[in-house]
Formats: structure tokens, C-alpha cells, sequence
């Protein structure tokens, strides 16, 4: 199932990690919430391969780390509509819910990899170090709104 934030989304998810991906066109940028889903951390980042090739990949972190659904980030265009991005990761979240079975979020995540730059050269990270977190970094800024948000769903 891929589905936008709801109430079905929430009552799909059993007490497990949820998984949050960042889908550049070279790499995916990985972050993983706790078991509680209260806060994202980041994880690692894959070299895109042939997409079989990630797909194990990425099932074996979600299995290693009792991941128990996705949520992907999609490139939505400033005006909200969606263009060539949004759909390789909607193809992207299709292709892998098909084989796998684990529930996909899409999460609107303009402005994510711009936010995480700005904190991280206000962190005073090297520009080398940035090129090689902004990825997971931005999977964790994706997740952690997920998780916001269907925390505020819940307790509404």
C-alpha cells in the first residue's frame, strides 16, 4: 500500500521502526526511527545500483532493524505539483512495495535537502562532509516530519 499521511497509515503499523529514505539520482539516503517512532536518526547511505541490487539492500536494513513500513520522500514542485522526480519515486515506491510487501508513506519534502545544508554549515561541517551526509541527513529531516505528523494524528 502506498498511501499520504492518514489514519490508515497509522492503524497499519504494528510497534516497530519505521524506515525513511532520501532518493537522490546516484545514492538513497537512509534514516531509521526508533522503536517507539518518536525520533529519526540517521542510518547510512546506498550507492544506487541496478534496482534489484538496492532493493536487497534496502531489505536487508529493514530486516536487520525490524523496520516494519517506509516513507519516502517526494520532491514535490514549489507549487505542489509533481514532476519528473516525483514520479521515479513514486515508480521507485511502487516497484519495492510490489516485491515486498511493506507499507510505503510519500512525504512532501520540499525545502528538505536546503534545510539540512543550512544546519550543517551552521554546524560548521566541511563541504566535503556535507556532500557525504546530505542524503541520510535529509531522510532523517523526511522521517522525522512523518513521524510528527502521524504523532499529531494520533493524538487528535
Amino acid at each position: 500500500m502506498i498511501t499520504t499521511l492518514s489514519f490508515e497509515f497509522k492503524n497499519i503499523l504494528s510497534a516497530g521502526r519505521l524506515i525513511g529514505f532520501d532518493l537522490g539520482t546516484k545514492t538513497l539516503g537512509i534514516a531509521i526511527s526508533d522503536t517507539t517512532r518518536m525520533i529519526a536518526s540517521p542510518h547510512s547511505l546506498i550507492i544506487k545500483d541496478k534496482q534489484a541490487i538496492t532493493f536487497e539492500k534496502i531489505t536487508k536494513i529493514m530486516t536487520e532493524l525490524s523496520a516494519v513500513a517506509c516513507v519516502m520522500g517526494l520532491p514535490m514542485n514549489l507549487d505542489g505539483s509533481e514532476g519528473p522526480r516525483c514520479q521515479a519515486v513514486r515508480q521507485f515506491a511502487t516497484d519495492f512495495q510490489k516485491l515486498y510487501g511493506f507499507p510505503f508513506l510519500l512525504w512532501d519534502e520540499r525545502f528538505s535537502s536546503n534545510i539540512v545544508d543550512k544546519l550543517m554549515i551552521q554546524a560548521d561541517m566541511s563541504r566535503k562532509k556535507r556532500a557525504q551526509n546530505i542524503d541520510k541527513m535529509a531522510a532523517t529531516y523526511i522521517l522525522q516530519g512523518a513521524l510528527d505528523a502521524c504523532r499529531s494524528i494520533m493524538n487528535s
